[in-house]
């Protein structure tokens, strides 16, 4: 069977604007995206089903005979056990939200027989829930990735507090740093760098070549995607990938996408004055929701920039492809591609967005080609429609 992974189409609009450059199981919790932890589990390889403007870069691999597995499931070693126990055309369902399908046909409807699933099943659905649940899944993928592993040593140079988990991966460098894995496990991916003063308080893991850089105060439950580089002060939010907030500033109960630059002393705030649930905006229902959370900070999609003193309400929500400064506070929604702050918006042109892109990106030593340019010319008509 060819394992591919499902978007549900409203899914994926409520996960916006994270999900207008990837499908829903490229988002990243914990220390791995949903995919590599589906792949563990069912341990095979898996392909894509999504929207057809991601095809190029996100394939689907055809064959006779499908495993249709939700992209936005959490899977664990129970729900991988019942996945792969499906007879053809049963469908594995928690309630009315289908988990899993065995099928000849790319089509989640069309089933004999219903299994219910009894256990508890963990979905991704709104930007907010990946920070909500960064703290299980550090541990949960902690366990899984170092079981039967040795960390290499840290350097003496480091103050360790507790007798907390601590993995460090090869090639990793540890200097002078501070570390309490009391409340949760540290995880420092290989080649990663943390650098002298920073203070890390658990769970909290960092990908392959991401760096912390010096004096930064990082608070659980905190992902840092590969080559993501971050100082200042953290507090329980995502870096997907390929980011940078290089100074000081707060950032609390954030998602931030890839290819994102936050200027030096940018702030978000996380919590209201009047201590009320934040309210976030919703692409799908197209209106502010209620996240049922007290602490929300800040979602941004991808390729998007702030100034220097940029500061961001309580639950913003910035597009693919924004610019912001000047002084004040941006309004707490702006869609895609449009350039400038508290002062109003204008269209930020696709060439342009393409010219930046291609610089950032090839500092990485990234090209970026056809297949992402692409996306991001839909991406563009696509806010365009939603306006």
């Amino acid at each position: 069977m060819n394992l591919v992974l499902f978007d549900n189409p409203r899914i994926r609009r409520q996960l916006l604007p994270l999900t207008f450059t990837r499908p829903i199981a490229a988002l990243r919790a914990g220390i791995s995206t949903l995919k590599e932890r589906s792949e563990h589990f069912l341990n095979q390889k898996a392909s894509w089903l999504t929207d057809d403007y991601l095809h190029e870069k996100f394939p689907l691999k055809e064959s006779e005979e499908y495993l249709m597995v939700n992209g936005s499931v959490v899977m664990d070693q129970r729900l991988a056990e019942a996945i792969l126990d499906l007879k053809p055309r049963e469908v594995l369902k928690r309630g009315k939200k289908t988990i899993a399908l065995r099928s000849k046909e790319l089509d989640t409807q069309k089933f004999n027989c219903q299994v219910d699933y009894e256990g508890d099943v963990l979905f991704i659905e709104h930007p907010w829930d990946l920070f909500s649940n960064n703290k299980e899944l550090i541990s949960s993928d902690f366990t899984r990735i170092t079981a039967g592993r040795n960390s290499q040593p840290l350097s003496q140079t480091n103050i360790i507090t507790g007798q907390g988990d601590i993995f460090v991966e090869p090639g990793a460098v540890v200097e002078g740093a501070f570390l309490n894995a009391s409340n949760g496990p540290i995880y420092i991916g290989a080649q990663a760098e943390v650098m002298e003063g920073a203070k890390i308080r658990g769970p909290f893991a960092m990908g392959e070549h991401a760096v912390l850089k010096m004096d930064a105060k990082i608070y659980g439950a905190t992902t840092l995607g590969p080559h993501v580089k971050v100082g200042g002060e953290i507090n329980n939010s995502i870096f997907l990938g390929y980011s940078n907030k290089a100074h000081d500033g707060f950032l609390g109960q954030a998602v931030i996408g890839e290819w994102c630059n936050l200027g030096a002393d940018t702030n978000n705030s996380n919590l209201k004055n009047t201590y009320d649930n934040v309210r976030m905006w919703c692409y799908h229902k197209r209106e502010f929701v209620n996240t049922g959370l007290q602490f929300c900070g800040l979602v941004m999609g991808d390729h998007s920039k702030c100034g220097i003193n940029t500061m961001f309400n309580t639950g913003t929500m910035i597009g693919v492809n924004v610019n912001i400064f000047g002084p004040g506070f941006p309004r707490n929604f702006v869609p895609s591609f449009r350039w400038g702050g508290a002062q109003g918006f204008k269209n930020y042109s696709l060439s342009k967005a393409y010219q930046v892109a291609e610089t950032v990106m090839e500092r990485r030593g990234i090209k970026l080609d056809q297949a992402e340019k692409s996306i991001l010319e839909h991406v563009y008509s696509m806010e365009k429609e939603l306006e």
